[in-house]
């Protein structure tokens, strides 16, 4: 069926075998952010640590993550890590893109954390040692709740940059879209239908979920902007 030339035939004979990929790149997808969302806490609360030199290697580390290409993540997890004596394991094709992805895209969702958190009042801080809250009762009761409302818009568009990354997984053998495309190419000896099945998929999944975090951000900006302003007459009026 080789053929230089677009063929409809060999678009609509390619869709179906495509699109059985399409749960698993979904499925990584979800699994991915969810692991992301998770350990970007870890790296939040460790770099709270009140210690210098463990500050230091928290902070190294998540640099030396995301100064490293996902690509070569995936490859070490998958290749080179059942390899190392002693510590090596050997994980599915899932599993380590899952991992490596997950922890690639953790340091990234840590920041926007910290970010939140920082934004935080220090009047909230104050009141919650004033009341004599726990640690566990501040962060669930007092400051996750005020953090993590203006960071939605920023996971948002990490999760739709994910999704585009995901891709990435068929290197190592995750039968996604891409792979599947690429089998389908090489049975065949037509990489234009399969590949250009593959581009509409993410347009299509991905533009929509765009213009609705676009709307979300929109929308939580509104929402915080008359927060301020309430809060600025409330001050003004006690003055």
């Amino acid at each position: 069926m080789s053929s230089t030339y677009w063929s409809w035939e060999t678009f609509f004979e390619a869709l179906p075998i495509v699109l059985q990929g399409l749960g698993i790149t979904v499925g990584l997808t979800i699994s991915c952010y969810l692991f992301a969302l998770i350990f970007g806490f870890v790296w939040t609360f460790l770099r709270r640590v009140p210690n210098k030199l463990f500050h230091f290697i928290v902070t190294w580390t998540m640099e030396f993550i995301r100064s490293t290409p996902p690509l070569v993540q995936l490859f070490f997890i998958y290749y080179a890590w059942p390899m190392i004596p002693g510590i090596g394991v050997t994980l599915s094709p899932f599993t380590s893109a899952v991992l490596g992805l997950g922890v690639h895209f953790s340091t990234y969702i840590g920041e926007i954390y910290r970010s939140g958190i920082e934004g935080v009042d220090k009047g909230q801080w104050e009141a919650s040692k004033a009341l004599n809250f726990s640690t566990l009762d501040k962060w669930r009761k007092i400051i996750l709740p005020q953090a993590l409302p203006p960071t939605i818009p920023m996971l948002g568009n990490y999760f739709i940059i994910m999704f585009k990354e995901v891709p990435l997984a068929s290197t190592i053998g995750v039968a996604g879209i891409l792979l599947m495309a690429n089998t389908y190419g090489a049975q065949n000896w037509a990489y234009l239908e399969p590949l250009t099945i593959v581009g509409i998929i993410f347009l299509v999944l991905s533009y929509p979920s765009a213009i609705l975090i676009k709307k979300l951000e929109v929308k939580m900006n509104t929402r915080f902007d008359k927060k301020a302003t309430l809060e600025k007459t409330k001050k003004g009026a006690v003055m």
